[in-house]
């Protein structure tokens, strides 16, 4: 396997024209481009990460087309994603934007749901929480917006966490764009320190969720 060189700008620019073209007559006149300057950099990035972070789930190109009124066939971004739970784990993207790094906890089942719940009503816990968001926000990671606009059912309106207790997503993440080192072996380094920052978000929801499948009556503590 090749080493990881840099996400090549060629890849960003594959992505602006697929955003203008999405269509399969495209897609086969240059997935040359999309082999060579987006897949192959993501397979290397992952593999160099690898020892540090676990294996990654590199998603497929193509959407999901048959529920959606949306019937354009390719994805617009190519991510990847290292799990620690269902769920949980840290996330990195490229399009045509640039570079997109994100952790924590994405759309849980209902079951992960509760005992995240459960766990942010905890005096300890739930302070424990808002620490490491306090954290990530400070090193400049911006808190996702997926929640409720109404408090969920069982916590009073004036819960010291309402606000927490109402996220059905709760990830962060960092848009870097599409700065000179993206393009060199240097990403391959940002993008580590980036997940460093995001791990003890991670690992709060990897502990939390350890063993939900098996009993999720009430949380991991």
């Amino acid at each position: 396997m090749d080493a990881f060189t840099g996400f090549p700008l060629a890849g960003l620019d594959f992505y602006e024209d697929l955003e203008a073209d999405n269509s399969k007559a495209f897609w086969h006149a240059r997935k040359h481009l999309y082999d060579e300057s987006v897949r192959a950099p993501m397979v290397a990035l992952t593999a160099e990460l690898t020892d540090e972070f676990g294996p990654a789930k590199i998603f497929r190109p193509y959407r999901d087309v048959r529920f959606s009124a949306d019937k354009l066939p390719y994805k617009t971004h190519q991510g990847a994603v290292v799990a620690v739970a269902p769920g949980v784990g840290w996330y990195v993207q490229i399009g045509a934007a640039g570079l997109f790094v994100a952790g924590g906890c994405f759309r849980p089942s209902p079951a992960a749901l509760a005992v995240i719940r459960a766990t942010i009503d905890d005096e300890v816990r739930g302070a424990e929480l808002e620490r490491i968001l306090a954290g990530t926000g400070a090193a400049g990671y911006t808190l996702g917006d997926d929640k409720l606009e109404t408090k969920p059912k069982g916590y009073a309106i004036d819960h010291p966490r309402i606000d927490l207790l109402r996220y059905k997503s709760l990830t962060v993440h960092r848009e870097f764009g599409a700065p000179d080192w993206l393009s060199t072996p240097a990403a391959a380094t940002r993008i580590r320190t980036a997940w460093n920052d995001l791990r003890p978000l991670v690992e709060w929801f990897g502990a939390v969720l350890e063993g939900v499948e098996d009993d999720a009556r009430s949380p991991r503590r």
